[in-house]
Formats: C-alpha cells, structure tokens, sequence
C-alpha cells in the first residue's frame, strides 16, 4: 500500500494524518503547542514548535509502515501570519500570527496611502490589522534592525517547507491572506508595496499549491524519518483548503464551515468582488479558481455561550442521561415552531466580520415578551446564526439560485441546526462523511495531485461521501422569507447605538 501525509498547522497543534492513494485514512497524530497571547490583542508562536510538531508526529505515524511507501507530504496552515527569517531561515522574532490585531495604527496607515476600493479590487481583501502586510509594518516600525535583516516573510507551512526542504516560498492561496498579492495576475503588488513603502524581495517565491517544491534535506530525512526521496508538495492556506475537503472544486461548488466561526464560501473562475467589500476572496487550491468568501464571528461560539450560560438545566439532564449536552439542546429548539415566537438573536458577541465588519457590534435579543418559552430562545440563537450567515451568501452568488451547498465543521453535527439552514438557506444542505478532517483531506489531496497519483481533483470522491441531504421544507422557506429582511433591519437599527455604546466604554 502506499499513502499519502496530511499535515494540517493550526493555531492550537498540528494534525497529521496518513492516508492510503486510494483515500481511505489509516491513522492519525496531533501534537499541540502554546500560543503566547499578551498585551490584550498580542498573538505569538515559537516557529520551531510548528517544526517539531511536523517532525514529532510525522515519526509516530510512521512506526507500522515502511517510510519509503509514503509518496508524498502536503500542508495546510494557519494564515496571515508574519514571521520573519533571515537568510539561513533562522527566526528573527517570534511569529506574528493571525489573531494578533496589535497592527491597527499601521492598517490607518495602508488606508491613507491607496484607495480602500483599489486596495480591495487589488487583492480581494479589505485592508486590516488581521493580515500579514499590516504586521510587517508593525515590525518595520518597532524592529527596524529585524526587519532590516529580513530575508523572506514566511507563514506556517512556509516555514516548515524550508526546514523541510531548504527553499523559501509560498503558495498562491496563503499568498491571497497578506494583502500584498494581486489576485489578479497572481504576483505581489508592486503598487501595494510602493504605497507603503516595503520591498517585495522580502516575500518569498510564489508556486502553485500542487507544485512539488523538492525532496527533503538529509538533515531533515533523519529527523521526521521519511525516507529521502519522499516529495514534498507545497500545499495551501487552510482558508482555501477547507474548500477542497468540502468537494468545492469547480465552479458553482458551494460549502459552509460551521465551527467556532464560521463562513459560506464558492468556487469560481474569477473573483467575486462585493461593492461593499463585505466578502473577500482567497486564490484557490485547484490551479485557475478562487474562493469568493465571507466569515462571521460567533457561529458555534454562539451556541457555546448559550450552554454555558441558560442551559444548565439540559447540561443536568444529559448529564444524567449519560448524553451530549448538545443533542438535549437541539431538542430544545426543534420544539420551538420556526420564528421562535417572535424572538430574534443578533449573533454579534465579538463583533462582526463578515457581512457587517463592526468590531462595535454586540449580540441581542429581541421580541422577548411574557409568553416566550426556553425553548424560543435556544432557537433563536440557531436561526440567528443562520440568518447571518444567509447574507454572506447571497453577497457571494450575487443573484445565482444554486440548489444545495455541502456543510461541514462540528455545527453540522446538529441536524436539526442544518434544518434551520436548509430552511433559511432554501436549499439543500449536504452532510458529508468527515465533518472536520477536510483541510487534512484536501492536503493529502493536493499531494496525490501534484505526483500525478491522481488525473485531478475530481477524485475527491474517494474520499468522502455524502451521507445526509437536508431539503427545505416548503412551507417553513416561505416563512422565513419575510423575517430575514426583518433581522436586516434590526442590526441596521442598532448600529448607531453600537456605536454610541463603544464610546461610552472608552
């Protein structure tokens, strides 16, 4: 048998994960590391930790198998990181990573020096504190000799790929996360850098995902314990590889990634540019296409505030009944009749991304009254979830009518949350096999592409199967039709108090 290795860099540890060329997973290792958060906003990772843990569990799958039946290794990485190496591809300073938002003073800076639009239609993205160019900047600022001995500007699996292999570069998809790619001609923007004064030397070279950047170092064969002729194929950002996991491979594909947060996402063979900017775009892992996207905030973490804070008595329940506290909680809301009784939760407990972009922005309940029922509530914080989330979409298929999307993430574990969906959504919610290996899916198979084991992507297939499809109920889409223009118009409300209440916190 010969196989295939995933490795899936996150902000919490790295996931690695064997699977056979014909796509079945054989085994799995995770290893965790620390992230250093500080200074309220301040996010920080050791790069070697990412390199150990690449190394580490790279060795522990590898005890039952011959080395020399592994054909390939392929990554997906955390995005929108900065960290700086020097020409040997030593650390300078810790890693930026995404969540770090200290680079607010420098994103005002990139706004003052190019069009918001220009910028946006440069590189699909708005100009924010999140990416890695406003990190850099930061770095320029506050590490001028750092940064002066920069060599290249690396992200996670970059960094890895070099310890791996001894080159520096990046692909496309992680390249479409530092606000400093055209995703357009997909080269890094000269206008961008002249604007804010960073040299593009400083950026690695760019690849396809698929590319196979080379085979490993002896150092690093003995290391991780492949054998030295194992390819190394460069992989993607886990934004875009997401995608592949969730059979978005072609254009039209639709997929929802219902976690923590969570976001609608297409494929397409253009961008998808939004005259608002409320959706970004990612280049994607499949040569030619990209991932017109649009991310919420509070999704799942919604849902998690709602059991930790007003279902204690169903955490008691499932407790004793030996069951997921979660099941008991979706009962709860499928006993509500759809509207919840007139309640309406706004799902903005740590402001909004997509489609609102207010970090101001507070969650909300509102239409309770004397007859509303536990149950109306739990359900409301579904539907509201859900009701957001319905916008992005229709901001990404600008007027398009497909007829299903796959969802994934753990949310997709609820049936009767993707109920609310097919409901909201009107359209189909397809539930494949893995909910929450498709980064891991789509690196092993951008591996089998980039070797030639595999023709294309199309043979994802053989990795998952759709096991559930969800159909709207007819009456139920009907209903909600008139109350998703009602959520609109309640959030269109309470911005300018959202903002009045921000200043009176300060």
């Amino acid at each position: 048998m010969k196989y295939l290795l995933a490795h899936d860099i996150g902000t919490s540890g790295n996931k690695a994960t064997l699977f056979s060329t014909e796509g079945k997973m054989v085994a799995s290792e995770v290893y965790s590391y620390e992230t250093n958060w500080f200074n309220s906003v301040w996010a920080e990772q050791n790069p070697e930790d990412w390199y150990e843990a690449v190394q580490s569990t790279t060795a522990r799958l590898l005890k039952n198998i011959d080395p020399a039946d592994v054909l390939g290794v392929s990554f997906s990485g955390q995005m929108m990181g900065c960290l700086c190496v020097d020409r040997e591809g030593q650390a300078l300073l810790p890693s930026i990573i995404w969540a770090d938002m200290r680079a607010t003073e420098e994103e005002a800076f990139i706004r003052s020096r190019i069009p918001a639009e220009e910028f946006y239609r440069i590189t699909g993205h708005r100009p924010s504190a999140s990416y890695s160019l406003a990190k850099l900047l930061w770095i320029q600022k506050h590490h001028p000799a750092e940064y002066k001995n920069c060599f290249k500007v690396l992200n996670a699996k970059d960094y890895v790929l070099f310890r791996l292999t001894g080159e520096f570069v990046t692909d496309y998809s992680d390249a479409s996360g530092t606000n400093l790619l055209d995703i357009n001609s997909l080269q890094w923007s000269q206008r961008i850098a002249d604007a804010v004064d960073v040299e593009l030397d400083k950026m690695p070279e760019l690849c396809k995902s698929t590319d196979v950047i080379g085979s490993l170092t002896p150092q690093a064969a003995k290391e991780t314990g492949l054998d030295p002729c194992t390819k190394i194929i460069c992989g993607g950002g886990d934004g875009s590889m997401s995608a592949v996991g969730a059979k978005c491979i072609a254009p039209g594909d639709l997929f929802c990634t219902l976690g923590t947060s969570a976001w609608n996402a297409s494929s397409t063979d253009h961008p998808v540019f939004d005259s608002s900017m409320r959706t970004f775009n990612w280049v994607h892992i499949v040569p030619g296409l990209y991932v017109p996207c649009g991310t919420m905030q509070a999704a799942g973490a919604s849902v998690s505030w709602l059991k930790d804070q007003l279902a204690g008595l169903e955490l008691k329940e499932s407790e004793n009944a030996g069951t997921s506290v979660y099941k008991r909680m979706d009962e709860m809301a499928d006993s509500a009749a759809p509207g919840s009784g007139g309640l309406f939760y706004l799902p903005y407990l740590l402001g909004e991304r997509s489609p609102r972009w207010n970090p101001d922005a507070r969650g909300a309940f509102i239409g309770l009254k004397m007859e509303t029922a536990r149950a109306d509530i739990f359900r409301s914080v579904y539907e509201g979830v859900a009701y957001n989330l319905e916008i992005i979409l229709r901001l990404i298929l600008q007027g398009d009518s497909p007829e299903s999307l796959v969802m994934t993430g753990g949310g997709a574990r609820s049936r009767v949350w993707c109920q609310i969906f097919a409901d909201i959504y009107n359209m189909t919610i397809r539930i494949p096999d893995n909910l929450e290996e498709a980064t891991s899916i789509g690196a092993a198979l951008t591996a089998g592409v980039g070797l030639g084991v595999y023709e294309s992507f199309e043979v994802i297939d053989d990795f998952i199967r759709i096991e559930d499809e969800i159909k709207p109920g007819v009456n139920n889409a009907e209903f909600y039709r008139d109350r998703k223009s009602i959520f609109e118009k309640l959030y269109q409300a309470l911005s300018p108090v959202y903002t009045d209440m921000a200043a009176a916190q300060k």
